[in-house]
């Protein structure tokens, strides 16, 4: 490996003309059966540097190791080199910062310090309003008394933060260096949407996507939670299958509108969780129907009706519930004020709803309920 440390060492910085050996860049360097694993530190060093640094590595490398196998990762001190800002003088408590790098793999499963349950909320299909159901849902639980954290697993589009009223926070690090989740509407919740501005696209592939996920699952302050609810992104990808390989998920809520278009991709997210051996909790049947305020004993069934009831029976799982539309649902959204925080709506059917289903979840991930699952799946 000195070869390698020599040509890597010789590695130009363009931010200072000076060479990685110079400026004591290389942090770790190690060949694991035939890969390349290089950490460097990232500090004052811009995305766009960043780009050209990493393809001269690969380039100088490639005749020593394959291009698949050349994972480069980076630390860095400020966020600012991360994401190509400038950042304000240091506050205090001091800003969080994710280390993001290429090839930063999820370990094998771990448990998420402090919290007894872990229920992901997935679709197979985008837009049938699976971060709206993973919101009201968390609060759902809190108003059944439990300590609830929310963690936006959608890096590519996060909601999170708009959803709860707290699109301009920012976490921080707490004094042993994990990063603080954010409070609000009473449960702890984070999201990338906290660390990037509203309006940046993210332009990442898998590896860096799961180093990101890897902090928040098992470097946030969580404290003591009765349930951590992950809301992951639509679909059966790259962070979906990251995040239950990550850790030990007590089980997965599944979430779909009623018509066919939303059911046919639906049903197979919902069968990809059962061939990697992690039990289906149940089906969410959302936007199930519209109930206008003038006339609340009204149901209008806009995307059809029954089609993830129907699904829940061939899957052999449980429905847990319809959830319908209302106008007062919609701008709780928009304004970031979650329906389900707001007491005033306790007794309408959006709100009896959300009710009904946490109660369903609760019952389901008791001890006794959770042990009847791990029996079934050998786990």
């Amino acid at each position: 490996m000195d070869h390698i440390r020599q040509i890597l060492e010789s590695i130009k910085n363009p931010a200072t003309g000076e060479t990685f050996g110079a400026e004591k860049r290389i942090e770790k360097l190690e060949n694991k059966n035939g890969a390349l694993h290089f950490t460097y530190k990232r500090d004052g060093i811009t995305p766009e540097q960043k780009k050209t640094i990493e393809s001269v590595i690969v380039n100088e490398l490639k005749q020593h190791f394959s291009e698949d196998n050349i994972f480069i990762m980076t630390t860095s001190t400020n966020s600012a080199d991360v994401f190509g800002k400038k950042e304000p003088a240091k506050p205090a408590p001091e800003k969080a910062n994710l280390k993001v790098g290429h090839g930063n793999p999820l370990p094998t499963k771990r448990k998420v310090n402090g919290a007894k349950q872990i229920i992901a909320v997935s679709s197979g299909k985008g837009g049938v309003g699976k971060s709206t159901v993973s919101t009201n849902l968390a609060i759902a639980l809190k108003n059944q008394g439990m300590k609830v954290g929310l963690l936006d697993a959608d890096i590519y589009g996060p909601s999170i933060p708009m959803l709860l009223g707290m699109r301009d926070a920012k976490p921080v690090s707490t004094d042993d260096k994990k990063i603080a989740p954010i409070e609000s509407n009473g449960i702890k919740f984070m999201s990338f949407g906290l660390f990037i501005g509203e309006a940046d696209p993210v332009i990442w592939r898998g590896p860096m996507l799961g180093g990101v996920l890897n902090q928040f699952l098992f470097d946030v302050d969580w404290g003591e939670l009765d349930y951590l609810i992950l809301d992951l992104p639509p679909g059966t990808g790259d962070v979906q299958l990251s995040m239950i390989q990550a850790t030990d998920i007590t089980g997965v809520v599944g979430v779909s509108t009623p018509q066919d278009v939303a059911i046919l991709d639906s049903r197979k997210g919902f069968k990809m969780f059962g061939q990697v051996n992690v039990p289906v909790l149940g089906l969410i049947e959302n936007m199930s129907y519209f109930v206008p305020d003038d006339m609340p004993e009204k149901k209008y069934f806009i995307f059809g009706s029954g089609g993830v009831s129907n699904v829940a029976k061939e899957l052999e799982t449980n429905f847990l519930g319809d959830i319908p539309m209302e106008i007062a649902l919609r701008e709780s959204c928009d304004k970031g004020t979650p329906y389900m925080s707001n007491n005033s709506y306790e007794g309408r059917p959006v709100w009896n709803a959300y009710t009904s289903i946490a109660k369903k979840l609760i019952e389901l991930t008791s001890p006794e309920k959770k042990g009847f699952f791990s029996k079934i799946l050998g786990r």
